[in-house]
C-alpha cells in the first residue's frame, strides 16, 4: 500500500507517528499547503525512509491527482478540514485511488425551515456519486475518524453481537480536559467545531427519517467512564446520524456532545456577532481593504490545538450508547474508547483528542491493506465487519471498553 496523506496538521502529524510503528504500508507521502508542516511531520518519525514530504493545495484537484500518480499512491487519506472533502474525493476517483476521510462533505441548512427539515445533509454530495464509484470498482471509506468512525464501528458491533433489536443508538462524547493558561482553548479545530455545533442538529427516527432540531437541544447529563464522570451533553450535527441508519437497523439515532455551558455560550456569542460566518467580509488593511472570513479570523486568534498537549490535563471519551432487546430482555450498553492526554503525550507526543482521531484511519488502512476490509462504492465504517477493527485497535495498544447500564 502506498498512501498520500493530505494534511499535516495535528491529526496528520499524529497519523505519521502512529503509522510509523506499523509495517503494513510501503510508502506514505505527507502533503500540505505549508511545506514546513509536511517536513515537520516527516521529521517526527525519525528518518523512516517510507515517509516523504510534498507541498500541495488540497483544493487543486488536478495537482492532487498528479501527486497520486507521480508517487504511485493507491490510497488518499484526507486529514484536512471539511472544506476540502469534495476536491480530494474527486481527485482520488480521477486517479483511481481508494479514498479515506474523517469528516464528510458539508451540509447546508434548509432555506425556510432549518430547525425542522434537512437541507443538504452531511455526505450528500459524496453519496450522490456512490453508484459511479461502485461501477468503477473504486472504494471511498467516509467518516473514518473517531466520531464519526470508531463510534460507527461500535454501532455495527452492537447490532451484530449484542442486540436482537435496537431501539436507539446515541453517540455520546465527553471529556474532563483542561488547558493550563487558557480560559478558552478548543482541543480540536475551531473551524470544524463551529460548523458542527452551530448547524441544525440532525436526528433520525424510523418512519420519519432524518429531521433537524435547534442547536444544543435536548440537554442530558451522561455519566462517562474512567473517572470523567457526569457531563451535560446536547444535540449537535454529526455524521453518525447520517451514516448509521444506512447500514444498521435502529429506530432512533442521535449525537450528543459534552460541551459544557461555558463553551456553548461562547459559540452562541460567535453566532450572535456573525463571527461564525465563512463568507468574506471587508476590513481595513495597511494597503487598503482586505476580504477575510470571520471564522478564519477566530481560528487565527486561538491557539493551534496540536500545540496544546503539554498544557492539557485529563481524558477524552468517545462512545456509542445503545438501547434495545437481547434474548427477549431489555439491554443498555455504552461502548467506549478513552484516551488519557498524559499517556498520548508520553507515548506519541500528540494530545489526546487529535491522537484519538488519528489512530482510527490508520487501523482502517491496515485492514484495507490486509484485505480484512474490502468493497466498492461510498461506504461508511458500519458497512464493514466490526470485530477485526476492534481487535486491531487493541493490538495498537489502545483498548476499548463496554459498560452495561
Amino acid at each position: 500500500m502506498r498512501v498520500l496523506l493530505v494534511g499535516a496538521g495535528g491529526v496528520g502529524g499524529a497519523i505519521t507517528r502512529i503509522a510509523a510503528r506499523r509495517p503494513f504500508f510501503e510508502a506514505m507521502v505527507v502533503a500540505d499547503y505549508d511545506p514546513d508542516r509536511a517536513e515537520a511531520a516527516v521529521a517526527a518519525v525519525g528518518g523512516d525512509a517510507r515517509f516523504t514530504a510534498e507541498q500541495v493545495d488540497a483544493g487543486d484537484e488536478a495537482a492532487v491527482a498528479r501527486l497520486l500518480a507521480w508517487h504511485r499512491c493507491d490510497v488518499l487519506l484526507n486529514a484536512t478540514d471539511p472544506r476540502f472533502v469534495m476536491p480530494l474525493f474527486r481527485a482520488a476517483r480521477a486517479a483511481g485511488a481508494t479514498y479515506v476521510d474523517m469528516a464528510m462533505s458539508l451540509s447546508r441548512p434548509h432555506a425556510e425551515r432549518p430547525y425542522e427539515e434537512c437541507g443538504v445533509k452531511l455526505g450528500d454530495e459524496q453519496f450522490a456519486q456512490a453508484a459511479d464509484w461502485e461501477k468503477e470498482g473504486l472504494l471511498a471509506v467516509v467518516g473514518m475518524g473517531v466520531e464519526p468512525g470508531l463510534s460507527d464501528v461500535f454501532a455495527r458491533y452492537a447490532a451484530d453481537e449484542l442486540f436482537d433489536e435496537i431501539e436507539e443508538i446515541g453517540i455520546r462524547d465527553g471529556a474532563n480536559l483542561t488547558v493550563d493558561g487558557y480560559e478558552f482553548a478548543p482541543s480540536f479545530s475551531i473551524w470544524t467545531t463551529i460548523e458542527e455545533c452551530l448547524n441544525p442538529p440532525v436526528v433520525y427516527e424510523t418512519g420519519k427519517g432524518w429531521f433537524t432540531t435547534e442547536p444544543f437541544s435536548e440537554p442530558e447529563v451522561f455519566d462517562f467512564p474512567e473517572g470523567i464522570g457526569p457531563v451535560e451533553c446536547v444535540n449537535v450535527e454529526h455524521e453518525e446520524v447520517l451514516l448509521v441508519p444506512r447500514w444498521v437497523d435502529a429506530r432512533r439515532v442521535t449525537f450528543k456532545y459534552g460541551l459544557g455551558r461555558e463553551f456553548v455560550q461562547t459559540l452562541k456569542t460567535l453566532r450572535l456577532l456573525g463571527l461564525d460566518r465563512t463568507g468574506p467580509v471587508t476590513v481595513p488593511g495597511p494597503d487598503g481593504p482586505v476580504a477575510v472570513s470571520p471564522r478564519d479570523v477566530v481560528a487565527a486568534c486561538l491557539p493551534d490545538p496540536a500545540t496544546l498537549g503539554e498544557r492539557m490535563r485529563g481524558k477524552t471519551c468517545a462512545g456509542t450508547w445503545v438501547r434495545g432487546v437481547q434474548g427477549g430482555e431489555p439491554r443498555e450498553v455504552y461502548l467506549y474508547h478513552v484516551v488519557d492526554n498524559q499517556w498520548s503525550m508520553a507515548e506519541y507526543g500528540s494530545q489526546a483528542v487529535v491522537w484519538q482521531t488519528a489512530v482510527n484511519p490508520v487501523v482502517a488502512l491496515e485492514l484495507l491493506a490486509t484485505g480484512a476490509w474490502s468493497g466498492a462504492g461510498v461506504l461508511g465504517p458500519e458497512a464493514f465487519p466490526a470485530r477485526p477493527f476492534l481487535d486491531l485497535l487493541t493490538d495498537y495498544g489502545s483498548p476499548w471498553g463496554m459498560r452495561e447500564r
